[in-house]
């Protein structure tokens, strides 16, 4: 047993780094929500998504950086350190790739919308709330088979999403005329499946305090 469970053991229950990771998790699905909610309004009621997701995205952000000067400020923390580090950050580039996919959609006027690009943000969907599912349970440590199997949910998500994007970049390729378009949908896509990317980063966090719990 290492010095900082010893501690963990003695000292009250944390009161103050799990609201966070809640919180920024309840945030991180709601922005998920709100972007597979854009991409199913037409052009001319997108705004107030845009707007909406840009809120979500600074609201993480600033959760990010409470959560760091927390970790400068408390000796004792839940777990690891760089584990709580590792959550929260990962946690906020998910934010930031949705929220990137969104702006590109804003910034190039893209007009439709492709069933690849509605799928992809069903399956971030998805994976933020089994981020959500998992994160609850680290409260406690109980139930680590509830946090391995959303976890391992994630991972799934995420070897589906590489799969739609590479189809769906074949199909630009393949269907695409103007060049134009090609880098738009190119773009949107990327952003939307390095999303997927840091999901499955979040899960990888969590699989290692499992570990170290266990």
């Amino acid at each position: 047993m290492t010095l900082n469970n010893i501690f963990q053991f003695l000292v009250p229950k944390d009161k103050k780094f799990f609201p966070l990771f809640e919180e920024a998790s309840d945030n991180l699905t709601l922005l998920a929500e709100t972007v597979h909610e854009l991409v199913n309004q037409p052009k001319d009621a997108r705004e107030s998504y845009f707007i909406k997701i840009e809120e979500l995205e600074s609201v993480i952000e600033e959760i990010t950086h409470k959560t760091h000067l927390e970790l400068s400020r408390n000796f004792i923390t839940p777990f690891d350190r760089e584990d709580i580090h590792s959550l929260v950050k990962s946690m906020d580039d998910v934010a930031d790739f949705m929220h990137g996919a969104a702006s590109r959609m804003r910034l190039y006027q893209v007009e439709k919308i492709t069933k690849s690009i509605r799928k992809l943000t069903e399956i971030n969907l998805e994976a933020c709330q089994q981020i959500g599912i998992a994160i609850r349970e680290l409260k406690n440590l109980k139930n680590l088979k509830e946090i391995t199997t959303a976890c391992k949910r994630i991972n799934k998500l995420e070897s589906k999403a590489d799969t739609v994007f590479d189809k769906a970049v074949a199909d630009i390729f393949e269907n695409e005329t103007d060049a134009k378009n090609i880098i738009k949908y190119k773009e949107v896509l990327s952003s939307l499946e390095a999303a997927s990317d840091k999901c499955k980063s979040v899960a990888n966090v969590l699989e290692s305090i499992v570990v170290k719990a266990s």
